[in-house]
């Protein structure tokens, strides 16, 4: 499953919040604005709003996520983005909306007009169904449910494919060789357009001058061109990205095509291509290919799960396909992509699985699973034998044939209090520890007799973020007493610092004289006396 968090935008957010989210879309010339759909279909953008792309209806900067109410319980199937940006959104019921960035009329409204809130785009639409939308830099293109392309906007290469170089203002059924052909897939490089059609073909118009739309030369096209490397083939999948193309065949395989500055198509160097080449022919079949318009990354995912990635990668030029240790195409374009933006709109999995981890984090004290109880304090944790023979060497050695408690149901601890046992016996299924910094002492003792190291380590943390005056002696004595040499340094620090103070708190006169007279010879050597 992705983690949206690897976009740093969505790290304002809670876990709570980022539970709800079931798509969502980075962008932006920084990756500063995203736009996220909720399980119960509500829209929500944060971010910095440049050009009002956010939608909001003012050019406020967002660190809290806002609702767009105009769009609520409108099941979205299709998101793009601009480079202005202005935003593309089409609903499942094939209405289209448009905001933001309207320098070139790319929202398709007949003006130039900032957007500053979704507009439902019916110019030419009535009755059209429309069922993905796809920007390049200044230029949108829709596909509608019969097939049709539409393009508007920017136009100085020929990128509407309306045969001619102005802009156009509405939304124009793009014709010319795709007049009788079913479209079935779009995509928009920064000023270029590709198009597939049903029987696989691939079309392509608009800049031309890296070779960005595959017809064996760098002339700019003013209406689709038909890719003629590529006949006899059937595309599957294409996209593109700044300057280049990939198209991925129903047999799995992979073609790039265009700019090659960064080593984005894969071949071993750095020169464009005006044609089709097929690339990672060694590896195992292409599943998936990722590129978009604002980078100049690219990526691709094999039919046993690997993601490989080239091309700018934070900066350095992989000009072969690199395999990564990520799970999917999408984490690249987080990780390493400039800027990170999502290449798609991100779908995210919200069904009843679970991971080992959030499993084992569930089944914690748990009496229906459980095969062993302790009895601490009067009271019970429940708790799975093998977890924790798996986790804690202690536990390991104690569940041996010839120790009593591996035969008995409830093992009851006395040296240890309820609230450390239990926090240490969920740490075992969690990896976290919440305790204050009081209780967290007495789980430092048992981490030191249990010899969990990462976990005294935890403790060590919990006691320096809770750290005051008033408990500050007490706690570097237990920092001596638990031969925390770390947390022993910090305490005694802070209470130097805190002379004054510490020396007049509770804590500090219920000290045992030996401790008390190694804190004034260490203070002293520090010049804590010194007037």
């Amino acid at each position: 499953m992705v983690d949206v968090t690897k976009w740093p935008i969505f790290s304002l957010m809670g876990p709570q919040e980022l539970s709800t989210i079931r798509k969502a879309c980075v962008f932006g010339t920084s990756a500063n604005e995203a736009i996220y759909i909720t399980k119960d279909d509500e829209v929500y953008v944060i971010g910095f709003n440049c050009s009002n792309c956010l939608g909001t209806g003012d050019s406020q900067s967002i660190i809290v996520p806002k609702k767009l109410d105009f769009l609520s319980g409108r099941k979205v199937v299709s998101l793009s983005y601009g480079s202005g940006p202005h935003i593309l959104l089409a609903t499942e019921v094939g209405e289209l909306f448009a905001w933001g960035h309207n320098g070139y009329s790319q929202l398709g409204n007949g003006t130039t007009n900032q957007g500053v809130a979704p507009v439902l785009v019916s110019a030419n639409l009535l009755n059209k169904k429309v069922t993905e939308v796809a920007c390049g830099s200044h230029h949108s293109m829709a596909l509608t449910d019969s097939g049709e392309v539409y393009a508007w906007g920017y136009n100085n290469c020929g990128q509407v494919g309306s045969g001619s170089t102005a802009n156009q203002p509405t939304p124009r059924r793009v014709s010319s060789s795709l007049q009788n052909k079913v479209a079935v897939s779009i995509v928009c490089g920064q000023t270029s357009s590709l198009a597939v059609v049903d029987n696989g073909e691939v079309y392509g118009w608009g800049y031309n001058g890296n070779g960005q739309l595959g017809l064996g030369n760098n002339g700019n096209q003013l209406t689709p061109c038909r890719l003629v490397a590529l006949q006899g083939l059937c595309v599957q999948q294409i996209v593109s990205g700044y300057a280049h193309s990939l198209a991925l065949t129903d047999e799995g395989l992979l073609f790039a095509w265009g700019a090659n500055t960064y080593g984005q198509l894969g071949t071993g160097n750095k020169s464009n291509q005006l044609s089709p080449l097929l690339i990672m022919t060694e590896k195992e079949r292409i599943v998936e290919v990722a590129a978009c318009h604002s980078t100049h990354t690219s990526a691709a995912k094999t039919q046993s799960g690997q993601v490989y990635m080239w091309g700018q990668c934070r900066g350095q030029s992989i000009v072969l396909p690199h395999l990564t240790h990520f799970t999917c195409t999408d984490d690249v374009f987080a990780c390493f992509a400039t800027p990170s933006v999502m290449w798609r709109l991100l779908s995210m999995e919200h069904d009843d699985f679970l991971t080992v981890a959030q499993s084992l984090k569930k089944e914690f004290d748990n009496p229906e699973t459980a095969d062993l109880k302790f009895c601490v304090d009067g009271k019970y944790i429940c708790v799975h034998k093998a977890v924790l023979k798996i986790r804690c060497e202690h536990f390991r050695s104690m569940f041996q044939s010839h120790w009593n408690e591996d035969m008995k149901e409830v093992i009851e601890i006395d040296q240890f209090s309820y609230p450390v046992y239990r926090s240490f016996l969920e740490f075992l299924y969690t990896d976290n520890v919440e305790l204050p910094p009081e209780d967290a002492i007495g789980l430092l003792d048992l981490a030191t007799s249990y010899c969990e190291n990462r976990l005294k380590r935890l403790c060590q943390h919990i006691i320096k973020r809770g750290i005051t005056v008033a408990n500050a002696f007490s706690l570097l004595s237990a920092a001596v007493r638990y031969d925390a040499e770390h947390l022993e340094e910090f305490c005694f620090k802070f209470c130097v610092h805190h002379l004054t103070e510490v020396t007049q708190t509770a804590a500090f006169w219920q000290i045992s004289g030996d401790l008390l007279k190694d804190f004034i010879c260490r203070a002293s050597r520090c010049g804590a006396f010194k007037n």
